[in-house]
């Protein structure tokens, strides 16, 4: 990510933070509606647990936009560990559009096509070493 996206992130993501509790109910609200099966994945979840989880887990992976491979090794066992959860990898592509999805929503006006690209551009990169993970950890258990 070059310095112009990192800093998109934060700002818009600054802003996100004040109503984090309605984003994380339309982000799971949007997940669910577009990807039902991944409602199986949440059954025995305390969700309000579960959107603390979601909300602290973005703001931490935000503060390190500009240091993704420093928190990779990490980012990697989230990935594996959520294999055990059922998690499959096309549910990756289900978060990613209700994440832009939920902050198109919650930044309005704010939410330029820069903003946009810039947050494609980061969930992609933070998804990659979980999928890859995740999929390493699926072949070996097979």
């Amino acid at each position: 990510m070059n310095k112009t996206e990192v800093e998109q992130i934060r700002k818009s993501w600054a802003l996100v933070e004040p109503i984090a509790d309605v984003a994380a109910q339309l982000f799971y609200q949007r997940l669910f509606e577009i990807d039902p099966s991944a409602k199986r994945l949440f059954a025995r979840t305390d969700m309000e647990t579960q959107k603390e989880r979601l909300l602290t887990a973005i703001g931490l992976v935000v503060k390190k936009a500009d240091k993704l491979d420093i928190i990779a090794p990490v980012l990697k066992d989230l990935g594996r560990s959520h294999v055990k959860y059922g998690v499959e990898d096309h549910h990756y592509d289900s978060v990613g559009s209700a994440l832009i999805w939920t902050l198109e929503q919650g930044l309005g006006e704010g939410f330029t096509d820069e903003v946009r690209a810039a947050w494609s551009v980061f969930y992609a990169l933070v998804s990659g070493p979980m999928r890859q993970a995740a999929a390493e950890e699926q072949r070996s258990a097979a």
